[in-house]
């Protein structure tokens, strides 16, 4: 190989899933063309079925995005086709209305996989008792066991393509794809990194409580049934007292803890929670 051809080979192939995300998608390409990796930074698109502009936003910055019918979609699935076209040893799945924080997030998504044990990295701002992270956690099997519901996400998480080939994203489950692959690895002595200065802006305003509720049910329901078998996993059941507690405290989306505390999709993400544990 040339050195103009190993220049090239991506550093970082970032994955991103939408549908209907005309109204971020174009800033989140924006903002990921403007990183300091250059040309170096490789950007996989995959929409199932969007009807609202996303896609001409997409072209319009010069990117043919892979199609899936919104009938055959599941996110794993959709993230395995994204995955399949990507050239970097090291792929990220962001959400389509996510943004990276500054121009050096990819470089530090990058650097993440220094350490060869890190199967995946994600961005994580808190630790498992909702206090703020503030400085990298390297997650192993024990500690997720300790902690079921804390860990990997595909919001905007990065894993090794090379593992990936191995065991690809579950594409049978409705939810916690990410959870279940990062379980696969985490089980067989591979570690997860949560660093803080990985994290990405992610909002969900577009949608209202109730979807937020249904969302978050789903997802600690698939995750739930990921972890029922693990005889070592004690599945936490919160209690209403336990759930107000976790919604006086945080975290909170919002600048104002007062604002986030009036949030309607709070009170839909606890009682989603709620009712997919108890």
């Amino acid at each position: 190989m040339s050195g103009d051809e190993a220049a090239a080979e991506p550093a970082l192939s970032v994955l991103i899933r939408c549908r209907d995300e005309r109204a971020g998608i174009g800033s989140l390409l924006d903002v990921l063309r403007a990183q300091t990796l250059g040309e170096r930074l490789e950007v996989v698109v995959i929409d199932s079925g969007s009807r609202d502009g996303t896609i001409e936003e997409v072209l319009r910055r010069r990117i043919e995005p892979l199609r899936i019918d919104a009938a055959d979609f599941s996110y794993g699935r959709a993230l395995n086709r994204a995955a399949a076209e990507a050239r970097a040893d090291v792929c990220v799945a962001i959400s389509a209305h996510a943004l990276p924080p500054d121009r050096e997030w990819a470089k530090r998504m990058v650097a993440a996989f220094d350490d060869p044990r890190v199967a995946c990295a994600f961005g994580e701002r808190c630790d498992p008792w909702l206090r703020p992270l503030t400085a990298p956690l390297l997650q192993d099997a024990a500690h997720a066991r300790r902690h079921p519901f804390y860990g990997y996400s595909n919001s905007a998480g990065g894993f090794r393509r090379a593992l990936w080939v191995q065991h690809p994203f579950d594409e049978q489950l409705a939810a916690a794809e990410d959870k279940e692959w990062a379980w696969h690895w985490l089980t067989r002595g591979q570690l997860v990194l949560l660093d803080p200065t990985l994290a990405v802006h992610h909002s969900h305003r577009d949608e209202g409580p109730l979807r937020t509720f249904r969302r978050a049910r789903a997802d600690f329901a698939a995750q739930r049934g990921l972890l029922a078998g693990d005889d070592d996993v004690r599945l936490p059941r919160p209690s209403p007292a336990e759930l107000a507690r976790e919604w006086w405290r945080g975290p909170h989306a919002h600048r104002s803890a007062a604002r986030a505390r009036l949030d309607p999709r709070r009170v839909g993400m606890l009682l989603g929670k709620w009712f997919a544990l108890r």
